[in-house]
């Protein structure tokens, strides 16, 4: 399949090498506004096709597939022109900057029966996947929190703040893993670098069943952590995705309710038992995320990260987003 990659800056090197490798696909044509990038791309693969606009790759009737890495607001044009031109698409995270885009970017592509999916490549890790059969299985139990901390010093992004940037990983693993949509979520932030955009977000989201999560988002922290916890009746579990060795540590440990003619013990019991690391996949999760849109192309699979979830994950992010421009709102009123 003949697929045309749209930008080539941060993380458009990363889709293409693996693109490159797949047996499934032939990269046939790059676009990328910047004349440098395109002179290092021609002189590594001269029979490329380079494009200066991803309007080029879109009309190319010789194309059959493309993948979008460019910034949030372009998605929305990008994909649904290339869809109206029948053409399937990959599309960076988040899907597109609000709800309404992507009710119609899924309407689009069911009206045109072609394949619509998010990049949201921590769905192919070997932590998510091994995570999802936990709490899918049960073997979790019932589910009471979800708790991420997600921070490092920048990327300072010039047309996002920080909670798009990186809320879309915890959203799309969270719904991956637990299948619920919020209730109501509360949202609050700081704007230290540029006004409007705030560079550290702070997130806690109520849902149906009484589980809470919470999300500590920055880009003005000095040290990288990628944390998250899961806490369940039965086994609760740890994710640390920059330890190498031990990722997942699953405990074998729960809060026990009592008797009901206890209750009046206001203690509950609780439960510690051993700790234990699973065996991990290893494969580079973008090299699953390839394999996984060739084949939802071919109708293999249902899409994990098709188009349906990216809308709730902007669903979220828009929730979030009005709550934080509330709470912005009231701090720029006492700071006046």
């Amino acid at each position: 399949m003949r697929v045309g990659l749209i930008g080539y800056g941060y993380w458009g090197p990363n889709l293409f090498r693996n693109f490159q490798v797949s047996p499934h696909f032939e990269v046939v044509a790059v676009a990328e506004a910047r004349q440098a990038r395109r002179d290092e791309l021609r002189r590594q693969y001269p029979d490329l096709k380079l494009c200066e606009t991803g309007e080029e790759i879109v009309a190319a009737s010789d194309i059959d597939a493309v993948v979008i890495a460019t910034p949030v607001a372009t998605h929305f044009p990008l994909a649904s022109r290339a869809m109206k031109a029948g053409k399937h698409v990959l599309v960076e995270k988040p899907m597109c900057a609000s709800v309404a885009e992507g009710e119609e970017l899924v309407a689009i592509a069911k009206s045109h029966k072609v394949t619509l999916m998010v990049d949201h490549t921590f769905l192919f890790t070997g932590a998510v996947s091994a995570m999802h059969k936990l709490c899918q299985s049960g073997e979790m139990g019932k589910i009471s929190y979800y708790d991420s901390t997600r921070i490092n010093l920048g990327l300072f992004q010039p047309d996002v703040n920080v909670m798009w940037d990186l809320a879309p990983h915890d959203f799309s693993i969270m719904d991956y893993l637990l299948g619920e949509e919020p209730v109501s979520v509360e949202a609050s932030g700081y704007c230290h670098i540029n006004p409007g955009l705030p560079d550290i977000a702070y997130l806690t989201m109520h849902f149906p069943s009484d589980m809470i999560a919470h999300f500590n988002l920055s880009w003005m922290s000095p040290v990288k952590m990628r944390r998250t916890a899961i806490g369940g009746s039965k086994k609760m579990l740890v994710w640390d995705d920059l330890n190498p060795e031990e990722k997942i540590k699953i405990y074998n440990s729960g809060i026990e309710l009592r008797p009901e003619a206890q209750r009046n013990i206001l203690i509950p019991g609780s439960r510690i038992g051993d700790v234990f690391s699973p065996r991990l996949d290893r494969r580079e999760a973008l090299a699953g995320v390839v394999d996984h849109f060739a084949a939802t192309i071919s109708g293999k699979v249902t899409p994990i990260m098709g188009g349906d979830a990216g809308l709730r994950v902007v669903r979220m992010l828009e929730m979030a987003q009005q709550s934080l421009d509330r709470n912005l709102g009231v701090a720029k009123g006492r700071s006046a």
